[in-house]
């Protein structure tokens, strides 16, 4: 039997002009859904479903949205919950920030971008400086091997391919501080907690490692490190020891053929590579190669003019131009939704997800059993926090997997986040006062319940698992029996199965 890890090499080789979708591949060079205005309006909030439109979408203005450029103010929408319900747990995934390009433009000058930190350039961040001296500090925390080898800062006067900028950092500094605002009132990890109530968990690579310790900074200011272990993901994926999934290959090698006869059959998008390899002076297939639309929404990102050559007697030269970037632009959109159409990537997704998400349900039902009435509380206290740096090839099929189909492709510094609640204690006088009033309500007390959150917007019911959910006045939270049943057998349906074993090894046909 095929290795997951030969399974994806072999994918990415057969598929190397594609957009990758597979969890070797680090990054999903660009496939944004990020709609909104974004840096030409200055937005203080778009929303992470699209407004229905009466006419196309414009894609330079979503790839604004995808920049994620920290101009502005947020408006969230984390930790809020109907009176006296009490928060137990949240569980965080984050993509890193803003990078460096993964590809490069043959022939062109790579994007000049400084990768230091610097408090005297923008963006910037009141906790930049103080996060800096913190960092220098990190040597007295616990890492999982490779994790201690990695630098928790970029570092770099011209940016490496795939380093975290300064843009990056600060995305996702103001991301921990929004969320340090929206639960601190909910006391949810107290002044002296403890080691095992924070989980903090990241990829091998240096923009997830660093995005999750800006996040961290940003949540907890001036955390102990003595209490921090930064916990090693080798897979993209975070599916831990049960990453073998032989069908959930199959369905990607699906989805990739798919992807590939859509592009090869889009003829305006051909005549733009055609057109930008000639005033590149190069093969077509070569810049197909290069990726180029990697490296020009770097530029578009950071404000850089596109990338240009010196004229030459056959005719080469020039610049490479904002209408080709719109097509290929143009192009991807088009591409998301003809994969939400055919349905293939939402397979890949369910059995992508499931380990992850089967963690998220135990962590979520742990915590929900160590506070019901009577039971002794675990020494050191139960896990109420947990931060997982990622990818977009982690995130999207994340979102798929929940459901979220029509959620915007993740941007940099994206974050999901799952809630806990409890309802309060109802006292035997207000039962009776109930009683008297005539309110039949099902509702329990002490019920527990889950909130999911994409980019700050509350998008619980939009999920698979509570898209249904009657949301009457006493229950108007989705109950976490939900969710748990959602990820121990329902969300197996989609592939004609009934749990992760028999989807991953049933055979095909």
């Amino acid at each position: 039997m095929v290795s997951a890890v030969a399974a994806h090499l072999l994918f990415f080789i057969i598929s190397v002009n594609l957009i990758p979708t597979t969890p070797i591949v680090e990054e999903r060079p660009f496939q944004a859904i990020d709609g909104g205005l974004g840096l030409v309006l200055g937005k203080s909030r778009k929303r992470v479903f699209p407004v229905p439109h009466t006419q196309e979408p414009n894609p330079i203005s979503e790839a604004y949205g995808y920049c994620n450029t920290p101009n502005r103010t947020e408006q969230a929408w984390e930790g809020h919950s109907p009176a006296d319900y009490k928060l137990l747990s949240v569980q965080v995934m984050i993509r890193h920030g803003d990078r460096y390009p993964l590809y490069s433009i043959p022939k062109t000058k790579r994007p000049a971008i400084d990768c230091t930190l610097s408090t005297n350039r923008s963006p910037s961040h009141p906790l930049l400086n103080s996060f800096i001296s913190h960092m220098a500090q990190g040597g007295r925390g616990h890492w999982e091997s490779p994790l201690g080898s990695v630098p928790r800062l970029p570092n770099h006067n011209v940016c490496e391919m795939g380093e975290l900028t300064q843009t990056g950092v600060v995305q996702h500094l103001r991301n921990g501080q929004l969320l340090h605002q929206a639960y601190k009132r909910h006391n949810l990890l107290p002044s002296s907690w403890s080691p095992r109530q924070l989980w903090v968990e990241t990829t091998g690579k240096s923009r997830t490692l660093q995005s999750g310790l800006a996040f961290l900074y940003g949540f907890l200011p001036d955390f102990d490190w003595t209490k921090l272990t930064v916990r090693h993901q080798w897979s993209t994926l975070f599916c831990g020891s049960a990453c073998d999934c032989p069908a959930r290959n199959r369905y990607l090698e699906e989805e990739q053929r798919r992807q590939y006869r859509l592009r090869v059959a889009d003829t305006e998008l051909e005549r733009t590579y055609v057109d930008m390899a000639r005033t590149l002076g190069m093969l077509t297939r070569q810049l197909r190669a290069a990726n180029p639309i990697d490296s020009l929404l770097c530029h578009l990102c950071h404000g850089l003019s596109f990338p240009c050559i010196p004229m030459g007697d056959s005719g080469t030269g020039g610049c490479l131009t904002m209408s080709q970037f719109a097509v290929i632009r143009r192009q991807q959109l088009d591409d998301e939704v003809d994969r939400r159409r055919v349905g293939l990537y939402h397979k890949y997704a369910i059995l992508a997800m499931y380990p992850y998400l089967n963690r998220t349900a135990a962590k979520m039902e742990r915590v929900a059993k160590s506070s019901e009435a009577g039971r002794q509380p675990r020494a050191g206290g139960e896990e109420v926090f947990t931060l997982s740096s990622a990818h977009d090839v982690t995130m999207a099929p994340l979102l798929s997997a929940l459901g979220l189909e029509e959620a915007r492709f993740p941007r940099f510094a994206a974050r999901v986040v799952f809630e806990l609640w409890k309802s309060p204690t109802t006292t035997q006088g207000q039962l009776k006062k109930r009683a008297g009033k005539g309110d039949k309500s099902k509702a329990k007390d002490g019920e527990v319940f889950i909130r999911v959150l994409y980019n700050g917007e509350d998008v619980t019911f939009h999920t698979t698992f509570c898209r249904s959910h009657d949301r009457h006045a006493s229950q108007p939270l989705c109950p976490l029996k939900n969710f748990l049943s959602f990820v121990r057998r329902d969300m197996f349906s989609v592939v004609n199965a009934t749990s992760y074993q028999g989807a991953c090894y049933r055979r095909p046909g």
